[in-house]
């Protein structure tokens, strides 16, 4: 599953650092599948799903901290638990029950975003 992060998020910034798939974002931030990824252009998402990897999308809060679900991997290759949760002094970094995905996908998605 991806995590999503809650609005006790005090906007420390901890977390922003810890993602090894540059999923989190400022309140307000413009975001793209690109950013500090190995995509570029036009991709083919894992759910089949066609976008430009550049193409710069609304924040998804403006408020506070977001992460950005479909570059969510819960750290799934490069650590063994969430980093962002792990960071987080007010535990607002939770499990995103509106996203299920099994360990296979969330490599799978590890894969796309950073290539084999």
């Amino acid at each position: 599953m991806a995590l999503f992060i809650t609005e006790d998020c005090i906007n420390c910034d901890a977390c922003i650092s810890e993602c090894p798939n540059n999923a989190i974002y400022e309140p307000d931030q413009e975001w793209s599948y690109s950013d500090e990824t190995s995509l570029s252009g036009t991709v083919t998402m894992p759910n089949g799903a066609e976008v430009d990897a550049d193409e710069e999308k609304e924040p998804i809060s403006d408020e506070f901290y977001f992460i950005v679900p479909d570059k969510c991997t819960e750290c799934k290759g490069f650590h063994d638990k969430p980093q962002c949760a792990s960071v987080c002094p007010v535990d607002a970094c939770l499990i995103d029950p509106e996203h299920e995905e099994t360990e296979a996908q969330l490599l799978e998605k590890k894969e796309w975003l950073h290539g084999a």
